[in-house]
């Protein structure tokens, strides 16, 4: 008995020094941050490629309409799972000093929000059929309330691995939730599920990163104590949930007017090409884990904090930029060739959405600045701008349907992105002129290079097969980017990251 207890107590004493050791946490933080950028970017990679697959096995076997049943609940409940915690994830990473009977609060307080929130949407099920005039939805919403319990499960151990640097354990997590859920939602769809398959693959998702999460951290909630600490959390916290809030009426507003107005079809069409655009986005969410972790670890030299900020955002874009441009150009083709005929509605919204990717890409970096600096009432005040320009957006576009909210919402983006991130800079003396150094070049020459794709796509290539267009037009876009970039704007840093992050992602692998 004697020697389970000093194993327990050692075993304590780890996990109290991985999660609530600030100076170990400090430790080599240069290249642990750079390892876990390469880890998240690896771990992306994967997710984004399960992504493209479900996407493409479920559009063969399933209808637009099965799409568009299950986009009509989660416009309303598919973003809820973000406000559990009331945005104490990123406080915990934040602050400097935090000990387990906080975090034990902030575990069971966020899993009283998850039950609360399950049983708000049980009770309501049958308002959203009858607002859709849709029966089937009742059962769908029933169902999607889990993605309300099973992330307030394992939210505060999450954030404590990523407060301790953990991106490989964290990054095996996702990945495979994914994979398993996507299996299964293959499976059932091809046995005849339909749209059921589409509700497993977002529940079980959670529920395999919920089982994943509290066999690796380690950490069990005890008794809560209801310190001055937690207040401060949740101050904090409160700030990110109220940006958090605006984020999901703007980033659900069209889907809920679309399928109000159009019906499931054309709302089929709508989600499918934002999700295939949205999976490139969602590794805006892995690098802001890694990057408003290490920011506000330097919060304290400001300098470094902006030297670092600076290298990541210029980095970031160079990448983004031609990926958003060459997507534009290829989409239509490449959905007939993967989707099949059935879906080219979805080639041209797609299309017209990849136009705003690099801007978006740079606006959603915002919360790094605002976190890293401890400004989240800023967060809160531009969340509730860029809510009102989006929501006039899709008023402009709706008419025109998904296409027409698609282009609507690139204009906003392009009025936006600069003043997003100047903002919030401001309190660490990042101004719309160092943002500007920072993505300027990279963002003015993918608006070319996409012009030429488009010029030569519809005059020398237009009879060209699609394929064979769709290499053309990569191999081409991608030389003239490269060519511009480093002869005309004498810009290599971001290889020069590029080659540290593929090192540090061998070491990481190996």
């Amino acid at each position: 008995m004697a020697y389970w207890g000093r194993l327990s107590a050692q075993a304590g004493s780890a996990i109290k020094h991985s999660y609530f050791d600030d100076a170990a946490l400090r430790e080599g933080l240069h290249q642990r941050s750079l390892r876990g950028g390469a880890i998240s970017m690896l771990a992306q990679g994967g997710n984004l490629t399960l992504q493209i697959v479900s996407t493409i096995v479920l559009a063969r076997i399933l209808l637009p309409e099965d799409f568009g049943l299950v986009a009509m609940v989660a416009a309303i409940t598919g973003y809820g799972s973000v406000v559990i915690d009331l945005g104490t994830r990123d406080a915990v990473v934040q602050r400097s000093s935090i000990n387990e009977g906080e975090v034990s609060a902030l575990f069971w307080i966020t899993l009283s929000i998850g039950v609360a929130l399950t049983a708000i949407t049980i009770l309501v099920a049958p308002l959203l059929a009858h607002f859709y005039a849709e029966p089937r939805l009742r059962d769908i919403a029933i169902a999607m309330s889990l993605t309300f319990l099973a992330p307030a499960l394992y939210y505060q151990q999450y954030a404590l691995m990523r407060r301790a640097l953990l991106f490989r354990k964290l990054a095996v997590i996702d990945f495979g939730s994914s994979l398993l859920a996507t299996v299964l939602a293959i499976v059932l769809a091809s046995r005849g599920y339909g749209y059921w398959s589409i509700v497993c693959k977002a529940v079980f998702t959670v529920v395999f990163t919920a089982l994943g999460v509290w066999l690796s951290c380690g950490w069990w909630p005890k008794r809560p104590r209801f310190t001055r600490g937690v207040r401060e959390i949740y101050g904090f916290g409160l700030n990110i949930t109220a940006f958090l809030i605006t984020d999901i009426v703007a980033r659900s507003a069209d889907r809920v007017a679309l399928g109000y107005t159009a019906g499931p079809r054309e709302l089929g069409y709508y989600q499918n090409a934002f999700t295939a655009y949205e999976g490139g986005l969602t590794i805006c969410v892995s690098l802001h884990n890694v990057a408003s972790a290490t920011l506000s670890k330097l919060r304290d030299d400001v300098p470094a904090l902006r030297r670092a900020w600076s290298t990541a955002l210029s980095s970031l874009t160079y990448f983004a930029a031609p990926g958003g441009a060459l997507l534009a150009v290829v989409a239509q083709d490449l959905v007939f060739l993967v989707l099949g005929s059935k879906w080219k509605a979805a080639g041209v919204i797609l299309s017209v959405l990849a136009l705003r990717f690099a801007t978006q890409v740079i606006e959603r970096t915002n919360g790094w600045l605002h976190i890293a600096a401890g400004r989240p009432d800023r967060w809160r005040h531009w969340g509730i701008l860029s809510c009102i320009v989006t929501l006039v957006a899709l008023f402009c576009g709706l008419p025109f349907g998904g296409a027409g909210i698609a282009a609507a919402y690139a204009v906003s983006s392009y009025c936006l992105f600069i003043p997003a991130i100047a903002y919030a800079g401001k309190p660490l003396g990042i101004r719309a002129a160092d943002v500007w150094k920072a993505v300027g070049p990279q963002v003015g020459t993918a608006l070319g290079v996409a012009a030429v794709g488009f010029a030569l796509r519809y005059t020398l290539l237009q009879h060209t097969a699609p394929l064979a267009r769709i290499i053309g037009l990569t191999i081409l876009c991608s030389a003239l980017y490269l060519a511009t970039m480093t002869l005309g704007f004498r810009m290599t840093k971001p290889l020069t990251v590029l080659a540290s992050l593929l090192r540090a992602r061998k070491d990481a692998v190996s």
